[in-house]
This record gives C-alpha cells, sequence and structure tokens, in this order.
C-alpha cells in the first residue's frame, strides 16, 4: 500500500545540490577529517609515504562506502518510523543521499593524501597536507555559502574552525599512541 510523499524531485544544478546539501557536507567534511586523521597517524608513526596512501585509500574505500551505506539505511530507518507513525514520506529515494555522501567523501577525503603523490621532501608531506587539509575544510563551507546564500566567511570558518577542533584531536590522539608506545 502506498502512503502520501512530501518528497519533491530538485530541480536545476542549485536545486539538486540544495536537496543534497545536508549529505555532501556531511560526506565531505568526514572525508577530509578522518583521512587527515589517517595521514596524521600514519606520518607520526614514521611509516613511509606508500604506507600512508595505502592506508589512506583504504580509509577512503571502506569509510566512505560505509558513510554512504550508513546515510542510506538511516534515512530507510527514519522513513519506516514515518511510516509506522502514519506519516507522509520525506525521502523517496535514500539511495541517493547515500551516494552522494559516498561521493563528497571521496572527493574530498582524497586531499590530504595529495602532497605524498608529489615530488615533495618528506619533511614537508605532513605540513602540506594540514594546510590542503584546512583550505579544503574553508572551501566547503565557502561552497555551502553559494547553495545556502549565508555570508561565505561565516560557513567557511564555521567549517574551518569546527573541522580543524576535529583534525587537532586526530592528530593529538595519534601522537600520545606513539609516544605511549
Amino acid at each position: 500500500m502506498s502512503r502520501e510523499s512530501l518528497h519533491v524531485e530538485p530541480r536545476g544544478t542549485v536545486g539538486v545540490f540544495r536537496h543534497y546539501i545536508r549529505d555532501l557536507v556531511y560526506g565531505a567534511n568526514d572525508g577530509i577529517i578522518t583521512t587527515f586523521a589517517v595521514v596524521a597517524g600514519v606520518a607520526g608513526g614514521a611509516l613511509s609515504a606508500a604506507a600512508v596512501l595505502i592506508v589512506g585509500a583504504a580509509n577512503l574505500a571502506a569509510d566512505g562506502v560505509a558513510m554512504g551505506v550508513g546515510n542510506l539505511l538511516a534515512i530507510r530507518a527514519h522513513e519506516s518510523a514515518l511510516a509506522a507513525d502514519g506519516l507522509p514520506e520525506q525521502e523517496t529515494y535514500p539511495w541517493k543521499h547515500g551516494t552522494a555522501t559516498l561521493v563528497a567523501f571521496v572527493v574530498a577525503g582524497v586531499l590530504p593524501l595529495v602532497p605524498y603523490v608529489l615530488p615533495l621532501d618528506e619533511d614537508a608531506q605532513l605540513p602540506w597536507s594540514a594546510v590542503l587539509t584546512m583550505m579544503a575544510l574553508f572551501g566547503v563551507g565557502v561552497a555551502r555559502a553559494a547553495i545556502t546564500r549565508e555570508p561565505w566567511w561565516k560557513t567557511g570558518s564555521e567549517m574551518l574552525i569546527l573541522g580543524g577542533l576535529v583534525a587537532l584531536a586526530a592528530y593529538a590522539a595519534g601522537a600520545i599512541v606513539a609516544a605511549a608506545i
């Protein structure tokens, strides 16, 4: 038995980005931060650039797919709860949201790995990764402003500060464990 649906399929580029903004920001933020955490942890353990790339690629694949599947399942669970309460459907295509999360995760998450494929001095790779991470966080915030009409400096700064705190926590945890062993 079908139920009433409140879902409106987005139209146009801006409409599509507005519809998927939550998934895109969520995926991009997590992709940037978790990949940087992996890079910082592996680099902090004095492992090779090849190890950084191998573990980083494994993180992109496993965590990216997990994020996409998690988003899909969360939307399906939410829709099931709405149906159980006799409420209208809100999202017709949960798999599209899962895909948006996965793609944003991988595209943004690859940025902290870029210095490890460039011909840079080994000592410069982690600092450049940190710079690209911070630039990517700010850039995602600025891109968000283009869709939401919020001030670009505000959304860019918010993503940079909050993402930077998470990246700092990840780096600190890796440094503490590395020092302990």
